[in-house]
């Protein structure tokens, strides 16, 4: 019996020294960042909404427009929904002067003057493939009323590394909170 389990034993061990390191990354923080005591609108982000493929530890890799693989060394150092709703917060907040912002569901006890609802149904690149990020919003006044809203495609390049392609991503995820920082500001004094 033994001497089936040295070989065993090997095989497992090899096995094991061949494994392809993981590396783990977050999506980069916001270059501006916010004054103290700000002034500027309460706005609650959510709910946001995240394609499934996008629900995973592992990095999707783009390989065409159809195809998708996941990354055998990439992997996302925590929930890729709080990295979108964090950095999207810090950009509306600078972009807005406001510090009086609320991720959705945490609103209890929140009066927001709007709300901006937010689907993401693409944010991938590939070593061939731009970062890409495709999103539907709408911002609704403090009255519920939708006032404005949008189907985006962004796109940005990058060298092709996943550090490169991720950095694209947050850089993609930025541009999206400055096109809802402008929409807020073309709301009405008020909402």
């Amino acid at each position: 019996m033994s001497r089936y389990l040295l070989p065993l034993a090997l095989l497992l061990l090899g096995g094991c020294a061949t494994s392809t390191p993981q590396a783990f990354y977050q999506l980069p923080a916001p270059a501006a960042q916010l004054p103290a005591n700000a002034a500027g609108p309460a706005v609650l982000l959510g709910p946001l909404q995240l394609a499934d493929y996008l629900q995973r530890e592992n990095l999707m890799q783009r390989q065409s427009d159809q195809r998708l693989s996941v990354s055998a060394s990439g992997r996302w150092a925590g929930s890729l929904q709080d990295d979108i709703g964090n950095l999207l917060l810090a950009t509306l907040a600078t972009h807005l002067h406001s510090s009086d912002l609320a991720l959705y569901p945490d609103r209890i006890g929140f009066s927001a003057q709007a709300q901006i609802i937010l689907n993401i149904s693409r944010l991938d690149s590939g070593p061939q493939q731009p970062a890409v990020l495709e999103a539907r919003w709408r911002l609704l006044d403090a009255r519920g009323q939708q006032r404005a809203g949008d189907l985006l495609q962004l796109r940005e390049e990058h060298d092709g590394s996943l550090e490169s392609q991720v950095a694209a991503q947050g850089r993609l995820v930025e541009r999206l909170g400055q096109r809802l920082a402008e929409a807020m500001q073309k709301l009405p004094a008020g909402g």
